[in-house]
Order: structure tokens, then C-alpha cells, then sequence
């Protein structure tokens, strides 16, 4: 499912798309290129995230909260540790004030 693009840093800010459902990640990618985003990546699911992440060091990295193999709350303490620089977002339609407060904690950010 991890798909990596060799994208030229001419193209503006790398984003990696996550999320298990593919119509999402095709609307993440259009409004991101629509922005001036170049899409380095795409993974379907936490593990796969880490991996692309560690070879392609995105600037920004869109999170699904809930995937199947590793969600986006236990990938995010990995992800910053194979990809210091890159910001992430995490999404989620499921909030919860538990799920919020361990999405700001420094383990998770």
C-alpha cells in the first residue's frame, strides 16, 4: 500500500498522506496540491507511515487517528522519533476528551 514520491523541494512543502481509506487520502491529496503541496507519500496505515516517513522525512504528515495494523496516536511518538522535522496533524471524526488529551501529550506530539 506505501507509495513514495520523488518529489523536487522546487515544488513547495512534502506532505505524507495517512489514512486506511483511500477516498480520503485522493481528497487530502487534491486540497494539498490545490495548495502548493507536493504529496511525498501515501500510507494506509500507522506502520506504514514509519517506514516512509524514515526514507522520505516529509514536512508534514497528516495522521489518521483510527487504522488498522497502528493507529495515528501510537504511530505519532514514532514518527517524531524517524522524522523530527516534520509536523503532524492527526484526524479523526471520533473525538473523544480522552482521545484529545493523549493527542497533546509530549509523547504523542
Amino acid at each position: 500500500m506505501e507509495q513514495v514520491k520523488r518529489v523536487p523541494r522546487k515544488h513547495g512543502k512534502t506532505v505524507l498522506l495517512v489514512d486506511d481509506n483511500a477516498a480520503i487520502r485522493r481528497e487530502l491529496e487534491h486540497l494539498f496540491l490545490s495548495d502548493g503541496f507536493a504529496i511525498a507519500g501515501q500510507a494506509g496505515n500507522g506502520q506504514e507511515a514509519i517506514d516512509l516517513a524514515r526514507k522520505i522525512s516529509p514536512d508534514l504528515i497528516i495522521l489518521d487517528l483510527s487504522m488498522p495494523v497502528l493507529n495515528g496516536l501510537d504511530a505519532a511518538p514514532q514518527l517524531k522519533l524517524v522524522a523530527p522535522n516534520s509536523a503532524i496533524i492527526l484526524l479523526t471524526m471520533y473525538a473523544t476528551d480522552a482521545v484529545s488529551e493523549r493527542a497533546q501529550t509530549p509523547a504523542s506530539t
